[in-house]
């Protein structure tokens, strides 16, 4: 591995950040979203993400045109998706959606596909829960035939089928990068695997070091497939701050309350101080100052033989300028810093 292989990406949620203790309106959010990918293209970050959900607060329901929109406005950083909710979207116009985005991007987009842990899209768009696997399967093996073939016939149980089609405008051959999302089901990792894709680590509490198995089941059933080996990366959430003593106490402000509320809607642990330290220590949150997230990120690389890593930087109602502070300093600091720990002692992806 050299030092220009490991990436360093964003990925946001569209999540209502605030100035000056005023929250912004949807519509300064989604305009905010655009700076902040200029910003990540100004600092030297190699993608930037923006994920699918349809809950208060969030505003990246759209998420096509918004990176369409960062298109205009950058030249170089790769545009993409922390998750795109295959399940509920319809392959045809997602392949439309992208094929688009690529040509008007010059060759920048890619994608992250997921089946939901936020489930609000299945009644939003008529499907049922029930369907949750089979609808994933389903659409995947359309969108990949979409990419992977000039003319696709093609019939399925949720949506009519298709006779000899040819889509346009047309993706390059193969497709544009797309990665499946994994949330930890083994089952996830073997499908990412049997189609040849990518694998996108979504960590976002624990130890990521219990996702090494995973890694291990991923490259094997690779080649028990015929397939070469493909890039494993990693997601999370975090904060960059100029000190280890600001990160932790900017984060905790603002993440508290967001945990609080979901343990409350899914049943699991409240966020306790004594357990938001662990997870810095040790676990799945990477806030800190610029060498703490660094050295924190390459252990995980090597841990996990990651050859990408992407930070989720927005949180409900963090100020802006927090947002702003972790994109350069992962940029200026951090980026450069982690690709000189791997030059040193590298993940062996």
């Amino acid at each position: 591995m050299t030092a220009t292989v490991f990436e360093l990406g964003l990925n946001s949620f569209g999540e209502v950040a605030t100035h000056g203790g005023r929250p912004l309106s949807d519509a300064e959010t989604v305009r905010l979203l655009i700076e902040e990918a200029k910003l990540a293209e100004a600092v030297g970050i190699d993608t930037f993400s923006v994920g699918e959900h349809y809950r208060a607060g969030h505003n990246d329901s759209a998420t096509p045109v918004l990176l369409a929109a960062i298109a205009t406005a950058t030249e170089r950083i790769r545009l993409g998706t922390s998750v795109t909710v295959l399940s509920t979207n319809d392959p045809v116009r997602l392949y439309h959606e992208f094929s688009t985005l690529d040509a008007a991007s010059n060759g920048r987009a890619q994608l992250v596909l997921g089946r939901a842990s936020a489930t609000e899209s299945f009644p939003l768009f008529g499907y049922d829960l029930a369907d949750y696997e089979e609808l994933f399967e389903e659409k995947l093996d359309l969108f990949m035939r979409l990419q992977r073939e000039e003319t696709v016939t093609w019939s399925g149980r949720f949506r009519p089928p298709l006779v000899e089609q040819r889509l346009r405008p047309r993706m390059p051959p193969g497709g544009v990068p797309t990665w499946i999302g994994v949330g930890g089901s083994p089952n996830s990792v073997v499908r990412a695997a049997r189609y040849g894709l990518p694998l996108m680590l979504a960590v976002i509490g624990g130890r990521p070091q219990r996702f090494a198995g995973h890694v291990e089941l991923y490259h094997r059933t690779l080649e028990q497939f015929g397939h070469t080996r493909q890039p494993v990366a990693q997601h999370s959430l975090g904060l960059i701050a100029d000190s280890d003593e600001e990160a932790i106490e900017t984060w905790w402000q603002y993440w508290q309350p967001v945990v609080a509320a979901l343990a409350e809607e899914r049943g699991f642990y409240k966020p306790t101080r004594e357990r938001y330290l662990s997870e810095l220590d040790k676990g799945a949150l990477f806030v800190g100052s610029p060498e703490t997230v660094a050295r924190k990120i390459a252990t995980m690389a090597r841990a996990l033989h990651l050859s990408r890593f992407d930070l989720k930087y927005d949180v409900m109602h963090l100020p802006r300028e927090a947002r702003a502070r972790t994109i350069e300093l992962l940029g200026r600091e951090v980026a450069p810093r982690v690709r000189e720990l791997l030059a040193k002692e590298p993940a062996h992806v």
